[in-house]
């Protein structure tokens, strides 16, 4: 094998043959010590990671936490001011009237015709319809 391949070479090592007197190059870059070795690193600073991790926390925070409640909070304030004949549409998609309003149910006229009353949770009501 007359070829020799050299892939990857460390500063400061010659690519000569071995069996030149010539043992080391010199690089003309002063910045490595005698050794050869490259200069170790300083340890970084954990300061901007910990500042990233606190500012997906508070994105997080926002994004799962913080909007469901405000909907939440929003549902609960339209079924407090629920009255009789309003009309509403339940998450079901039944269009209806209210009749009566109790703790936590509401009684929904859904056709006049037949007087036919349904009984629903509060939680079931998703649109006033009467506000808009």
């Amino acid at each position: 094998m007359d070829n020799i391949w050299i892939l990857a070479q460390a500063p400061g090592v010659s690519s000569e043959p071995a069996d030149t007197e010539q043992t080391t190059t010199q690089t003309g870059d002063e910045s490595y010590p005698d050794t050869g070795a490259p200069p170790s690193r300083q340890p970084r600073s954990p300061l901007p990671t910990m500042l990233m991790i606190g500012l997906m926390f508070v994105v997080f925070y926002f994004l799962i936490f913080r909007g469901p409640r405000k909907k939440e909070q929003q549902h609960k304030q339209m079924v407090k001011s629920l009255k009789k004949n309003d009309k509403v549409r339940t998450i079901g998609g039944i269009l209806g009237t209210i009749v009566d309003i109790k703790d936590d149910e509401i009684t929904v006229k859904i056709d006049e015709s037949n007087n036919t009353k349904i009984r629903i949770s509060t939680n079931a009501i998703g649109k006033n319809l009467s506000n808009d």
